[in-house]
Parts: structure tokens; C-alpha cells; sequence
């Protein structure tokens, strides 16, 4: 019997990391409140403090820019393809 790994989106792992970082209750506590292994979550918070500064980095939200950009394109192309085809 294979136990399917759960998968956290993004904003699940943000509101949980935001939720130890206000100090309200322990790390225990909110791990226990959210059904998530406590070390799960010290990793989650390490990440979020690794990745903080790229908030800020403008290159960063242009290469966000540009992939949105590209997957327009692509999509723009795709339809085409598909009308062409017909």
C-alpha cells in the first residue's frame, strides 16, 4: 500500500510560513493545526529566508515578464496552427 506524498501550493506554504513568523503560537502547534511535519515547515521558513531578496529584484519581475510574454506567443501559435490545420 503506496501513501501518496502530499503536494503544498505556494500559497499554502506562505500563509503557513507568515503564520510561524507573527510567533503566536509554537512551531509545534501551527505544524499540528495544518497536519504538516514541523521540520517540513523549519525547511519551508529557511527557504522563504533564502529567497527574500529576490522579492525585491526588478530582473526578477522582468523574467516573469518575459515568460508570460512567451507562453502568450506560444499559446497565439498553437490556436493558429490549429486553424490552419482545419
Amino acid at each position: 500500500m503506496n501513501k501518496k506524498r502530499r503536494r503544498y501550493k505556494p500559497e499554502e506554504k506562505a500563509t503557513i510560513v507568515l503564520e510561524v513568523l507573527r510567533e503566536e503560537d509554537t512551531l509545534n502547534e501551527i505544524a499540528q493545526s495544518h497536519g504538516v511535519n514541523a521540520q517540513l515547515i523549519s525547511r519551508w521558513r529557511t527557504e522563504f529566508f533564502d529567497n527574500m531578496p529576490t522579492v525585491f529584484d526588478k530582473k526578477t519581475t522582468e523574467l516573469e515578464k518575459l515568460k508570460q510574454d512567451h507562453q502568450a506567443e506560444k499559446e497565439k501559435l498553437i490556436k493558429l496552427d490549429s486553424l490552419l490545420l482545419i
